[in-house]
């Protein structure tokens, strides 16, 4: 018997298992999708089977849904009685028919800014049902039935995310492109907020009333003087550190009653001497109360961040075999290609964790932690180093190329502190893991997770401009320190996996003097910086129009009064590529990988991508950057776009091998879902591309289903 028919029979056989067993409380409930990810659990599975790996072939588009605009696309969309609900480019919300993808209703927030998905409440009796969703600054609360606002909640339907932190944050940076949760009637939200070297609203965790938008219980993610973890920042960081937010989404064990979540680094990201110390609870794996906001316990997965080592996707609520027993356990994932499974009641590793020696900065002023924590098991799934070693072998001369370039920059193993050499970041700074997420199959305890293998540079320099510039020097000294992070690595070039505007076009966009008050009063998710010197902001925005090279720049002129508080800024997170525009790093350059969490290894790892240039030259197996992540179902299948090549996938879960794949119009850089309506199974996911340099936009919604 060969091995193929080995693997089918396998998988045809755990979809049995899987029909037979499988908790009601595990999985997409019915044939809907009615939480983001699938569940509460985040566990990405449905166990709808009649797509499996017998007819996947005969998948096709159903319906396609175009949006108005192109661009990028990241939403999961909900699925309620056999009703889609997703947003377009500019944020406004569809109700289509599933059946069909005829629209039922749509609501335009009239704002900018990017979500990734809905939140869903319903009364006991089912009388009233309400989707809630960021738009910019604001949460909205929609009738289900109309898409209108909520006229009892908050300020009519809309609740500004900037209120209520307990520290002034008006003119600050708060928004929440991934939707929170829903427990019982509260709606528990995290937040995206600034990660610049100036003032940056903090990340705390909040819970609001479904019905009313009054805040019911906030944690302070940077504790206040008197809360647990106060001793791990100088005394007034909480008054002026920002970040330590969860923006990757949040779990939920209701049965516990438990909100479980990761957090991202504090800002500002890259310079950590204004806040000496372990810096709790920034990076950390987190468990409190639901329904009052108590800690309960924290695992912290990076200490004194440096390197924007965000947790950057919500965790998966797993059940493990271990030692013999049933545990419920956490499993995160991680932009460094780790796994830290967690005792669900406890936060204690299931495995053993290492306090590694990493090396210690040698910026002035920054006092860098001496260890960093390393699962022994399972595995790092991700590449964690570059040297001379690791350089492509793609061809001899990208080899000689970036060889020569190494010499002059610090290269090594992970946690390498961002200096004044350059130093090389693999994974790169946007990960290894990133917000997509992973996908966990409850009969196997198998976690199906993407990451991406490319490297990234990065220096720093001093903030206060030293001796004699030009506005066009100032004004790039002053983009890569407050722009670069969320519009791009560079002002001239879209970045990788922002979805905010790159500043390649905004003289295309907006006039100098709409630009100047951008700049000086904030909009959306745009934070004011009228902090700036008025000789700054035109200096910035010289540059943004490619001017100012001849104009030279007083110092004194200049305030740059965050620059007390952090002298050093980092020069952005920089493409590293070969001069033909591949990575620098040898293949795969991004994987699709199995781990399995009872055993804590990796059952199989594929490369995950195509560059189409290569594959015509017999490189088919390279692997690209990818972003979104996984869907698994009941027919045994691993759905998942997210490559650059702009294709969609499916995987027999069992092997790793490729069952199906379509070639969409643009990159799918989004997670996929799944329902079924009519007897007919619904594969469905974003294709928005433009989410990485040289990657084309798109305007569609894919839902799939079989032929007949």
């Amino acid at each position: 018997m060969g091995l193929g028919i080995v693997a089918s029979m396998t998988s045809r056989v755990l979809c049995w298992i899987s029909a037979l067993f499988l908790p009601t409380n595990i999985g997409a409930q019915g044939h809907d999708w009615p939480v983001y990810h699938g569940d509460h659990a985040g566990s990405h599975y449905s166990p709808l089977g009649q797509i499996n790996a017998e007819n996947v072939h005969e998948l096709h588009p159903a319906w396609i849904f175009r949006t108005e605009s192109k661009g990028n696309l990241q939403c999961n969309p909900l699925v309620l009685n056999g009703v889609v609900y997703l947003v377009d480019q500019k944020v406004r919300v569809f109700a289509l028919d599933g059946a069909t993808g005829e629209e039922r209703w749509h609501y335009d927030p009239k704002s900018g800014g990017l979500s990734r998905g809905f939140a869903h409440w319903q009364s006991v009796d089912g009388s009233q049902q309400r989707l809630f969703y960021s738009a910019g600054n604001f949460v909205h609360a929609l009738d289900l039935t109309d898409g209108s606002l909520v006229q009892t909640f908050a300020d009519q339907g809309k609740l500004d995310l900037r209120n209520d932190l307990d520290i002034g944050a008006a003119r600050l940076s708060v928004s929440a492109k991934t939707p929170g949760i829903v427990f019982k009637d509260l709606l528990i939200m995290g937040s995206n907020v600034g990660e610049g070297p100036s003032v940056s609203a903090p990340g705390h965790i909040r819970a609001y009333d479904v019905h009313t938008g009054e805040r019911r219980w906030i944690f302070h993610t940077i504790p206040h003087p008197g809360e647990p973890g106060y001793e791990t920042w100088p005394a007034d960081a909480w008054k002026k550190i920002g970040g330590a937010n969860c923006w990757g989404g949040l779990s939920l064990d209701a049965d516990r009653g438990l909100v479980i979540f990761g957090t991202g680094s504090p800002s500002y990201d890259h310079y950590g001497g204004n806040r000496v110390g372990k810096n709790l609870y920034g990076n950390c794996v987190m468990a409190l109360n639901a329904s009052t906001g108590a800690y309960i316990w924290h695992f912290q997965t990076v200490h004194h961040d440096l390197w924007d080592y965000d947790l950057p996707c919500q965790p998966n609520l797993v059940t493990v075999t271990h030692n013999g027993k049933q545990i419920d356990a956490v499993a995160q994932s991680t932009k460094l290609g780790h796994c830290f499974l967690l005792d669900r009641d406890t936060g204690k590793p299931l495995f053993p964790i290492e306090e590694r020696p990493v090396p210690v900065s040698k910026i002035p002023g920054e006092v860098s932690w001496p260890t960093q924590p390393f699962p022994t098991k399972p595995p790092a799934y991700a590449q964690q180093r570059f040297t001379l070693d690791e350089v492509t072998d793609l061809n001899p001369a990208a080899t000689t190329k970036i060889s020569d370039r190494l010499h002059e920059m610090i290269t090594g193993d992970v946690f390498i502190p961002p200096g004044e050499k350059p130093s090389v970041v693999l994974p790169q700074f946007n990960g290894g893991g990133e917000w997509g997420g992973a996908a966990h199959d409850p009969v196997t305890g198998w976690l199906y997770v993407n990451v991406s293998n490319e490297a990234e540079w990065i220096s720093m320099v001093k903030a206060k401009p030293q001796g004699k510039l030009t506005k066009g020097q100032l004004g790039l000294q002053l983009f890569q320190a407050i722009c670069a992070n969320c519009h791009g690595n560079q002002a001239l070039r879209p970045e990788d996996t922002t979805a905010l505007p790159p500043l390649k076009t905004i003289a295309k966009r907006l006039s100098k003097a709409e630009t100047l008050t951008l700049l000086q009063d904030g909009r959306n998710l745009m934070p004011s910086f009228a902090g700036l010197a008025e000789i700054e902001r035109e200096s910035l925005v010289a540059y943004l129009f490619n001017e100012g090279s001849n104009d030279e720049v007083n110092p004194n002129a200049l305030t740059r009064a965050w620059a007390d508080d952090v002298p050093y800024v980092a020069t952005g997170h920089n493409d590293f590529r070969d001069p033909q525009g591949y990575p620098v790093n040898k293949r795969p350059w991004g994987t699709l990988n199995a781990i399995d969490l009872n055993l804590g290894i990796i059952a199989w790892q594929v490369p995950l991508g195509t560059y189409p240039a290569l594959e015509k030259l017999g490189e088919s197996t390279t692997g690209t950057f990818n972003i979104g992540g996984p869907l698994l179902t009941g027919g045994g299948l691993l759905f998942i776009g997210a490559t650059m090549d702009e294709r969609f996938r499916a995987f027999d879960k069992t092997t790793g091998k490729v069952v199906w794949e379509y070639q969409m119009e643009a990159g799918g850089y989004a997670s996929p879902a799944t329902y079924q309506v009519n007897g007919k199974q619904h594969i469905i996911i974003a294709a928005g591309g433009s989410g990485k340099a040289g990657t084309k936009a798109g305007n569609a919604y894919y839902s799939f289903a079989l032929a007949n």
